[in-house]
C-alpha cells in the first residue's frame, strides 16, 4: 500500500507542472493585460511600472515561471479584477459548494450504479426496464436533465426547489464552509433539511450519466464473474448465489469499476459547473462563469489549478481503492 501511495504521488507532480505550464502560457497568450485589470487603463505610466514589478511581468519568462510555481505552492493565485480579493480566498469560499454538489453526487452514482448493474446482472423482476433506462439514460446530456428536472419536480410535482443553495439568509458560514456539516455543528437541523432540500436535484441531475455507466460497467464485470471458474468451483461446494454474488464475484468486479469512477470524476466536476449555472448556486461554476465573462484571467487560471489538483487527489483515491478491492495492483 506504501508502494501504491508514493508512486502515485511521484506521478502527480509532473502532471501538476504540465497543468501549471498549460496555465502559465495561457496566461501569457491572452489578450487581456493584467497590469491594466489591476490598476486600470489609464493609470499613470509610473503607477503601471509599479504594478508590472510587483506582479513580476518584467523579469525573464523562467524566472517569472519559477515564481508562479513558488506562489501557487504557498497559496498566492493573485488578485481577482472582478473582486479585488485574494483569487485563494473567492475560491475556499465557493468552492466548499461545489464540493458538496459533487460528493453528494458521487454518492447517488455509487447508490444508483451499484443497483443497476446488481439489478440487471442478477436479472431481477424488471431487469429488461431497467437495461432500457440505463441504454437511454446514457444518452441524456447534463443539461437536458437538469431542465427535465425542472419541469418534472418543480413545475409538475413541486417537490424541489430549483434555485440557490438555501432558503436562510443567516445560514452558518463556519468553520467547514461546508453548509451540511455547519448547519449540524451550530445546531440547525432546519438549515442542514433546506440545503439538502436544495441539493437533491442538481446532484441527481449530475449524476445519472455516470450511474448509468457505471451500471452497465458492473453488469458486464459482474456476468464475466459469476462465469468464471471460481464461482462454479463455489456452486459446486454449495455456496448459494448470494454469498458468491457478494463475496467471490462483486470485489472481482470493482476493478474495471473504480477505473471507470476515476475517469467520471473529472466529467463530473466539469459538468458541475453547468449545473450550477442552471441552478444558480454560489459554487465555482457560477464564479468561473463570471471571471470568464469579465476576462478576470487569474481567477481562471485558479480555478483550472484547483481543479486540476481535484481531479488528481481523486485518482488517486481511485487507485488506493483499487488496490484494497484487488491487492495484485501493489504489483
Amino acid at each position: 500500500m506504501a508502494t501504491v501511495i508514493g508512486r502515485r504521488f511521484l506521478g502527480a507532480v509532473p502532471v501538476l507542472l504540465v497543468l501549471t505550464l498549460v496555465v502559465f502560457i495561457l496566461q501569457k497568450v491572452a489578450p487581456v493585460d493584467p497590469v491594466a485589470a489591476l490598476v486600470g487603463e489609464k493609470a499613470p505610466p509610473d503607477v503601471y511600472a509599479a504594478a508590472r514589478h510587483k506582479l513580476w511581468l518584467d523579469r525573464p519568462l523562467p524566472v517569472q515561471f519559477t515564481h508562479y510555481i513558488v506562489q501557487a505552492v504557498q497559496g498566492n493565485l493573485g488578485q481577482s479584477s472582478v473582486t479585488r480579493t485574494p483569487v485563494a480566498s473567492d475560491i475556499a469560499k465557493f468552492l466548499p459548494v461545489t464540493l458538496e454538489l459533487v460528493f453528494t453526487a458521487m454518492l447517488l452514482v455509487v447508490i444508483i450504479g451499484f443497483f443497476l448493474g446488481l439489478a440487471t446482472a442478477q436479472g431481477w423482476r424488471g431487469s429488461g426496464v431497467l437495461r432500457l433506462v440505463m441504454v437511454s439514460g446514457a444518452s441524456v446530456p447534463v443539461f437536458l436533465a437538469c431542465l427535465l428536472g425542472m419541469v418534472i419536480f418543480y413545475r409538475w410535482l413541486h417537490l424541489l426547489p430549483i434555485t440557490g443553495q438555501t432558503s436562510y439568509y443567516d445560514a452558518p458560514t463556519g468553520p467547514t464552509h461546508f453548509l451540511l456539516i455547519d448547519s449540524l455543528l451550530s445546531g440547525r437541523p432546519q438549515v442542514f433539511l433546506d440545503d439538502l432540500d436544495h441539493l437533491v436535484l442538481p446532484a441527481l441531475c449530475l449524476a445519472i450519466t455516470p450511474a448509468v455507466a457505471v451500471g452497465r460497467v458492473l453488469r458486464s464485470s459482474l456476468e464475466a464473474a459469476l462465469r468464471a471458474d471460481h464461482t462454479r468451483t463455489a456452486r459446486a461446494k454449495g455456496l448459494g448465489e448470494k454469498r458468491i454474488l457478494i463475496q467471490h464475484a462483486l470485489r472481482n468486479s470493482l476493478g474495471p469499476v473504480l477505473a471507470l469512477m476515476g475517469l467520471q470524476i473529472a466529467a463530473m466536476i466539469g459538468n458541475s459547473i453547468v449545473v450550477e449555472i442552471i441552478f444558480a448556486r454560489p459554487g465555482i461554476g457560477l464564479y468561473i462563469s463570471q471571471a470568464i465573462s469579465s476576462g478576470d484571467f487569474n481567477a481562471i487560471a485558479g480555478v483550472t489549478l484547483v481543479v486540476g489538483l481535484l481531479y488528481v487527489a481523486a485518482n488517486l483515491v481511485v487507485d488506493l481503492l483499487q488496490s484494497v478491492a484487488d491487492p495484485r495492483v501493489d504489483v
